[in-house]
């Protein structure tokens, strides 16, 4: 993943004199360098920004600025905000205000009207609200003392969130094939697609993956055997079954990485010129940041990717999932999530073991390989992005995964069981009220609040599924969300 960094812009305006300007621009650099201490991505400290002519040259070199994921604002004193107006209306990368003061206390003994006049950010930041919301700019507001862990905490979340962005807009799509045949939730409009989020989604031949199959060594396919071994334990005497998931695996890397993709799909139903359908390789793939979804389902293949570069260390614990059956045992409900095969291994409890047995669907051959796992426990969140015609919407519920409450051990796949909120069936009413899909991105990492920040920079609708979630509060809202984004 690229190196980025997030940009300090510091409000004020000429007329309190240069000292005061001096001593500003000393303590903004200080902040930046003391926050970024704890943040994920370095916050840099650039300019004291004192005329529109400023503003807007920063924001412009922002914008164009591949390493900028986005900006941090904050009003040490008092900055009239029609000087803002022209950078703030240019900006096309995410924006925090940050609502803060250098002083965490107001010094009895000190405080006098040179106090005053320079820490003005009580007031600073109210204007510099103003102007956000007069211009519906999408911005983030935190407020907090800046050496605060929990006010830190929050802008290394944001910070991560406006990082899926940077990713989205980048984001290339492998096809392998089309979607399964006669599926509805999976298809979507391209085209809006990429004029909303940037994603650019093209197909590849089944073919040309074969053809670049059967151009893999046998000596590459040794090497990324032996990684599997490292990585995960052998419990299957069928190598060969191995090492085609490798030559599968091997191939489809390096198409994606000859075109710049950083997801891709697939369908069972479309194999031609392949032996089996690519589970440990995928699986694998996922492992090192590359987004998947099954039956061609593209759009969560994406999602996947931009979640786990918003996780940890730019590759956290997310996955694509599904939602395969219920346990619907009163008091004990739960929701078993799996996939036929490609489930990725960093939501295993443990050491993951390489398996192999027969697949019954889609155009296998022979018996894939394939990880097979149980997710660990913890809290964690599942998204699906659906296309509801003329927009789209993101939906995001809240769960709580747990250890499997039974073996299962005639279950030859990865699996991960959980707890929905604000429970199974009213859960399950609320996310089919939604629209929400049956494939979904499951993570440990990444937040709803998180989710929540990505979705209004990115300018799309965000449906929320928690605790105190209701079906009647669900309606409501889904209806007037409708009138709303009819009317943007």
């Amino acid at each position: 993943m690229k190196k980025y960094e997030f940009w300090f812009v510091v409000g004020s305006q000429s007329l309190y004199g240069p000292e005061v300007l001096e001593t500003v621009a000393q303590r903004a650099a200080e902040m930046a360098r003391k926050m970024s201490a704890n943040l994920p991505f370095p916050l840099v400290y650039k300019v004291t920004a004192m005329s529109n002519a400023q503003i807007t040259r920063i924001i412009r070199e922002a914008n164009y600025d591949d390493s900028c994921a986005g900006i941090v604002t904050w009003c040490h004193t008092f900055s009239p905000s029609k000087m803002w107006i022209n950078g703030l209306a240019s900006l096309q990368k995410p924006w925090c205000h940050f609502a803060t003061q250098y002083n965490r206390e107001i010094p009895n003994e000190d405080i006098d009207m040179d106090f005053m006049n320079l820490n003005q950010a009580a007031h600073g930041d109210r204007e510099h609200g103003f102007i956000g919301a007069r211009l519906r700019a999408p911005r983030k507001v935190i407020a907090g003392y800046w050496e605060n862990e929990d006010v830190q905490a929050r802008i290394a979340a944001w910070m991560k969130a406006a990082v899926g962005v940077a990713v989205s807009r980048d984001m290339k799509v492998m096809r392998f094939g089309d979607n399964m045949r006669e599926v509805a939730v999976t298809e979507g409009d391209k085209v809006e697609v990429q004029m909303k989020l940037g994603w650019q989604v093209n197909t590849w031949a089944v073919g040309d993956l074969v053809k670049e199959m059967n151009a893999v060594t046998e000596a590459e396919i040794d090497a990324l055997v032996a990684q599997y071994t490292a990585d995960y334990d052998i419990a299957t005497g069928n190598t060969e079954a191995v090492r085609y998931q490798a030559r599968e695996e091997i191939a489809m890397k390096k198409m994606l990485e000859a075109e710049g993709c950083m997801a891709f799909s697939n369908t069972f139903q479309d194999l031609y010129g392949m032996e089996q359908l690519p589970g440990l390789a995928s699986q694998h793939l996922m492992a090192q940041g590359y987004g998947y979804g099954g039956e061609g389902d593209w759009k969560v293949s994406a999602m996947t990717a931009i979640m786990k570069a918003m996780g940890e260390n730019g590759n956290g614990a997310s996955a694509f999932m599904e939602d395969y059956t219920y346990h619907l045992v009163e008091g004990r409900e739960y929701s078993l999530g799996a996939h036929m095969l490609e489930v990725c291994p960093s939501l295993a409890a443990g050491r993951p073991r390489i398996e192999t047995h027969p697949l019954g669907i889609g155009m296998n051959e022979k018996d894939p390989a394939r990880l097979v796992f149980e997710g660990k426990e913890g809290d964690a969140i599942v998204v699906s992005l659906i296309d509801v015609g003329g927009r789209l919407r993101l939906i995001c519920q809240d769960i709580h995964c747990v250890k499997p409450i039974m073996p299962m051990p005639n279950l030859p796949v990865a699996r991960v069981m959980w707890q929905a909120e604000p429970s199974l069936t009213t859960g399950v009413e609320c996310w089919i009220m939604a629209g929400g899909a049956h494939h979904t991105v499951l993570s440990y990492d990444v937040t709803a609040e998180q989710m929540r920040d990505w979705a209004r920079m990115m300018d799309i609708e965000f449906v929320h599924i928690g605790r105190d979630t209701t079906p009647e509060k669900l309606e409501q809202e889904l209806f007037l969300n409708d009138l709303a984004w009819k009317l943007k």
